[in-house]
């Protein structure tokens, strides 16, 4: 039985008693009963049920309501635990919400083994509880309680998003999320309705395809291998994606086995990325594991670009044997093929003297796109004069085959110069890891500091998640928008990364200053505008690592996040462009949110009133530059948030606080 999303009353009645059957408490309610908190049924107000006096600050049924879809949650009252299960519901063009409720502990229900598999028959519990939110596929937790213990035999592959963190650090939550979606796409158009695919970590993803042999199934994952690499990732047109897939035969034995197996494939298949590893086991009498490389990944491509049909062949013919081979008589058909491969092609034997477009043509547009730096050209040319060969290497060839060839010669050539660039990218990966590591290991220990600060500060640590949110919400909007301050990926992710410390200065606060919930005196103002120049000090005196740009950046962030674009901030009256950028992001990230989080000195302002009030001026200036990106951003902000709307407050007839000092906590002569 399924509860449809549009349905009339009169169904919705007759559904409703059967639901009673099964859940302890079946209520329909209306969005004017959610906004009030009046129920309809019964009469009373709809928290009651929980012997509360006050709405939940949870209400999944508000956020049901807001998102039309399906919401649970696990609510606990008195050591008594409650399932809530809200359902959206459009009953004769009305909406509304069914919210079924169930004493987890009541065992006059239903014995608890078979209680889950009810709830999924009757509310579609299971796509609540086993569904990755952002990809729809089944998540970890499906994993774990539905398949890890199966026997089976199957297709089991294990597919990773090469670079995903590199794309969320360089370009944003918003492109990792993207990326992570158009696999997801990529994979459900080659999979049956019977397969499974599950997210079982960040950039990870399981397929279970039973009942395939092997050559289909070998098949299969490099048509998605493939696919996805051609795949483009809507609004980020620069992002490439790939994958690394390893893949298992399971002939019997429990699923969780082979996916660890899988899983030992794929992690080689990252190596080199953009690749399958593929395991057969117990196939045709063998017992021991046979390893095979898809796309002829062993077999490396060579691009061979020259006018000259017999040069070609004879091209081939020397290298053919080890290495697969594409052709172009001309610069625009070798520029064709070099956008449909990209790092598909692992060397260009290029020609300088061609019709259409030349050797040089094709050099200049290489170097436009930076293909240059990761595929190696070896010029093939009878034209030998020193100003052509100085022109070849200036454009970056590696080396230079004049005519007649000599088949050992060319050979060894190409082999060296595949060899060279292989090990420069290994050693590239290696040196990207390290310094992933080590800003990994920084960011967790600056999150643990934050979350001290944050702590004597009386608040969570949503403060300062909400502040990474927003710092590079606003960088990502700022590049777009202007190349004034010259701010790279690396330049971006430092900046988020030390905002998190904007406030420590606030451990040098005193307790009763920090957490007073009326109004400060002016001398304890004071005290508080001293906390950026005591977060400064702190790091000043990180004598060992002042050379650290994340030290350098947190400094900037520190000391001068409370200074304002017209003078009139502190702790030293900078203005305009004095003040660092990163300074200057973080300031506003602050504002805005101070503006629409509760603290103990006053209510939080909706989404909308906490903008208005920052473009109308009403916080201090800020630069024109931001706030143009704030206004452009300010939709984009409240999803990320989640931004809870809330009753407009009237704004009070004084200017709002500067970041988290409240004006109506601060002496009636600094307002």
């Amino acid at each position: 039985m399924e509860l449809k999303d549009i349905m009339t009353m009169q169904e919705v009645q007759e559904m409703k008693q059967q639901l009673e059957q099964v859940f302890s408490i079946v209520r329909l309610l209306d969005g004017e009963t959610l906004e009030t908190g009046e129920g309809i049924e019964p009469p009373c107000q709809c928290y009651s049920i929980w012997g509360k006096d006050e709405r939940c600050t949870n209400c999944i049924s508000r956020k049901a309501l807001k998102e039309k879809r399906q919401k649970t949650k696990i609510e606990i009252v008195d050591s008594k635990v409650y399932q809530v299960i809200s359902k959206y519901l459009n009953i004769d063009g009305k909406p509304y919400i069914m919210e079924m409720i169930n004493n987890l502990e009541d065992d006059d229900i239903i014995d608890s083994e078979d209680r889950e598999n009810l709830l999924a028959e009757l509310s579609g519990y299971a796509d609540e509880l086993y569904k990755d939110a952002l990809t729809g596929v089944f998540n970890r937790r499906y994993y774990e309680d539905k398949v890890r213990n199966l026997e089976s035999s199957a297709g089991v592959a294990m597919v990773d998003l090469d670079d995903f963190k590199l794309y969320n650090d360089t370009y944003g939550h918003d492109a990792g999320d993207k990326a992570l979606k158009v696999v997801v796409e990529v994979i459900r158009r080659h999979v049956r309705k019977t397969d499974k695919v599950v997210r079982f970590g960040g950039d990870e993803f399981l397929l279970l395809i039973p009942d395939i042999n092997v050559d289909n199934f070998t098949k299969k994952l490099k048509e998605i291998q493939e696919e996805v690499h051609a795949a483009r990732v809507p609004g980020y047109s620069q992002l490439k994606l790939s994958v690394s897939i390893g893949g298992v035969l399971s002939t019997g034995e429990k699923l969780g086995e082979a996916v660890l197996r899988a899983d030992k494939f794929m992690y080689r298949a990252k190596q080199r990325k953009n690749m399958v590893v593929i395991s057969e086991n117990e196939i045709a009498g063998r017992n021991s594991a046979q390893e095979i490389l898809l796309q002829d990944k062993t077999r490396l491509t060579i691009l061979i670009v020259d006018d000259s049909e017999m040069n070609r062949c004879i091209l081939s013919e020397m290298l053919g044997a080890d290495y697969d081979i594409l052709e172009a008589t001309n610069g625009e058909e070798a520029i064709k093929l070099l956008r449909q491969y990209e790092t598909g092609i692992s060397l260009v034997l290029l020609d300088l003297v061609m019709p259409v477009m030349d050797g040089f043509g094709v050099l200049s547009y290489m170097n436009e796109r930076n293909w240059i730096e990761d595929i190696p050209v070896i010029m093939i040319s009878s034209e030998n004069s020193p100003d052509t060969m100085r022109r070849a290497y200036e454009m970056g060839v590696v080396d230079y085959i004049s005519r007649p060839f000599d088949a050992r010669v060319v050979y060894r050539r190409v082999l060296n110069t595949i060899k060279f660039y292989a090990k420069q990218r290994h050693l590239v990966t290696l040196i990207t890891n390290q310094v992933y590591e080590k800003e990994k290991n920084n960011r967790m220990m600056i999150s643990i500091l934050s979350q001290i600060v944050e702590f004597r500060n009386g608040e969570s640590g949503q403060h300062v998640l909400n502040i990474n949110i927003l710092t590079g919400l606003l960088l990502e909007s700022l590049v777009q928008k202007t190349d004034k301050y010259h701010l790279n990926g690396s330049d971006r992710l430092l900046i988020i990364t030390a905002s998190a410390l904007h406030d420590i200065g606030k451990i040098g606060i005193s307790d009763r200053i920090l957490n007073k919930a009326g109004k400060l005196t002016e001398e304890e103002f004071e005290v508080i505008k001293r906390h950026p120049i005591i977060g400064a000090s702190i790091l000043k005196n990180l004598a060992l690592h002042q050379d650290e740009p994340i030290v350098k950046v947190a400094y900037e962030i520190c000391r001068w996040h409370h200074e304002r674009y017209d003078g009139g901030g502190y702790p030293d009256g900078l203005k305009g462009e004095q003040i660092p950028i990163s300074a200057q992001i973080v300031s506003l990230a602050d504002v805005y949110d101070a503006l629409v989080s509760d603290r103990i000195y006053k209510k939080a302002y909706s989404h909308k009133e906490a903008v208005r009030m920052i473009l109308a001026g009403e916080c201090g200036a800020f630069n024109p530059l931001l706030l143009e990106c704030l206004e452009e951003i300010q939709g984009k902000i409240k999803e990320e948030l989640e931004v809870q709307d809330v009753p407009e407050i009237s704004p009070v007839p004084v200017q709002c606080p500067i970041s988290e000092i409240s004006e109506l906590s601060m002496p009636e002569d600094k307002k």
